[in-house]
């Protein structure tokens, strides 16, 4: 078992002092991380997100960084992307923000780039012109 537990969410948000989400936008995940579940943590724990902007209710995100349920966050998506100029998350000092950028690196490059290029090609031979 290499040292990791199974639990469920409830307990991970509990015990956990960092929690990064790693899961695919759904139904069943849209706001997955809402104010319940910021509730559950710690005030000491921080929260990242690299997968999809979708997967936190960014409201209750913002509530609960403002009010301290959390340390922080580091989020690399957001529900609306780019983040208008006014959202409240470009305000807070306990919050790190990146334009989706976590999956350029060079091992995701060297996984997708051929993948991408594959699909950019089929679309030009079939449609005659690229997205």
């Amino acid at each position: 078992n290499a040292g990791v537990l199974n639990v469920n969410l409830e307990d991970l948000l509990k015990n956990s002092d960092v929690v990064s989400l790693h899961v695919r936008l759904t139904k069943e995940t849209r706001h997955l991380i809402g104010e319940k579940e910021l509730r559950l943590m710690k005030n000491t724990a921080y929260l990242i997100n690299t997968a999809r902007g979708e997967l936190i209710d960014e409201n209750a995100l913002v509530k609960a960084l403002k009010e301290g349920w959390i340390a922080g966050a580091g989020l690399d998506v957001f529900a609306e992307e780019p983040l208008p100029p006014n959202h409240p998350l470009l305000k807070l000092n306990n919050v790190i923000l990146t334009p989706h950028i976590a999956g350029f690196t060079w091992e995701g490059q060297v996984i997708n780039g051929p993948r991408i290029i594959t699909k950019q090609l089929e679309e030009l031979l079939q449609k005659g012109h690229i997205k």
